[in-house]
């Protein structure tokens, strides 16, 4: 089986969800005897292309044009569709982004095919390619398969693989210049300036650490708590979306289907029931501490470690002994 990862970057600078689509198709690969192989996209991206040509994979493309500088549905669909065409992959995967929502499907259906979006999981039954992904807000999960030929199309949600567990390679793949045929006239859309988020956002997707607090955290006065702890950790402070529908932390701190999907080294749970709609967005965390008085709450289905306790004991105390180890 031939796999094919189409990577993202902006200006410049990977989304680190590409790297956990690349683990995913190694782990593909080595299920079904298959090859990975990587694109490259843009303008200016030969040090990217460089970079990850150290990752175990059989080679990279790099496709780059002028008209592809800033990224535009019509530009990528055409380049990449010529792409797909000229290496005859079996299998196409990307990371879920929004800009994978925005064009992928496109690309899929102008070949013919259709495309499997927002996968957690996959497994080979038989020579044969499952792939698993969440439905009704991650309350149950559908089994899916292609038919006919591929090229097949699928995405992998966020936090779905470990970008700590890419195989990387002692020596560097072959990187080749893939020349396509783009005309401006084909570009329907005109890029204008980039979003920039207000400067107190952030991206909890890139945090390693992060404390987040749920109803138990009772009135905002208490935040500072959370706070003192996550600054102690080093950690980005989160939450629960019954506290940003309540304005007690901005929107963007948010965890869970309706706000950031996140994948961090360290996932500290306090005062956080687990319901199912905060679930999908932390479950792919590497360590998952929960701190809660109900020793029944669903968060402790999926914890590593489990702490049935008032937050408001546990708090201070972390945060003295974390005071203490750094003297």
């Amino acid at each position: 089986m031939k796999i094919l990862v189409i990577t993202e970057q902006r200006q410049g600078k990977w989304n680190n969800t590409s790297f956990e689509t690349l683990v995913a198709a190694q782990q593909i690969a080595a299920a079904a005897s298959g090859t990975v192989s990587t694109v490259v996209i843009g303008k200016g991206v030969a040090a990217l292309a460089d970079e990850v040509a150290s990752k175990n994979v059989a080679d990279v493309s790099i496709v780059e044009h002028d008209l592809l500088d800033s990224y535009t549905p019509d530009g990528y669909c055409t380049a990449l569709k010529q792409v797909v065409e000229s290496a005859k992959p079996d299998l196409v995967l990307f990371p879920h982004t929004y800009q994978v929502r925005d064009f992928a499907p496109k690309l899929a259906a102008s070949l013919g095919k259709g495309m499997i979006g927002d996968c957690v999981g996959f497994r080979n039954e038989g020579g044969k390619l499952v792939f698993v992904r969440q439905m009704f807000q991650g309350k149950t999960a559908a089994d899916v398969t292609f038919l006919g030929a591929g090229p097949w199309f699928a995405s992998f949600q966020s936090g779905a693989f470990r970008a700590d567990q890419l195989a990387a390679h002692s020596s560097k793949a072959p990187v080749n210049a893939v020349a396509v045929t783009l005309d401006a006239a084909d570009i329907r859309t005109k890029p204008l300036e980039v979003f920039k988020e207000a400067k107190s956002a952030v991206d909890l997707t890139q945090a390693p650490l992060i404390v987040s607090i749920g109803r138990g955290i009772k009135a905002p006065e208490n935040i500072a708590q959370a706070e003192a702890l996550a600054k102690a950790m080093g950690a980005e402070i989160a939450a629960s979306r019954p506290i940003c529908d309540e304005g007690w932390l901005p929107m963007e701190r948010q965890i869970g289907s309706s706000g950031q999907t996140v994948a961090p080294k360290l996932y500290l749970a306090l005062g956080i029931s687990g319901a199912i709609q905060h679930v999908v967005g932390m479950k792919g965390a590497r360590t998952i501490v929960a701190v809660n008085k109900d020793q029944n709450a669903p968060i402790f289905e999926i914890a590593d470690y489990g702490i049935v306790a008032d937050i408001f004991e546990v708090m201070p105390a972390l945060t003295e002994e974390l005071q203490k180890a750094k003297g």
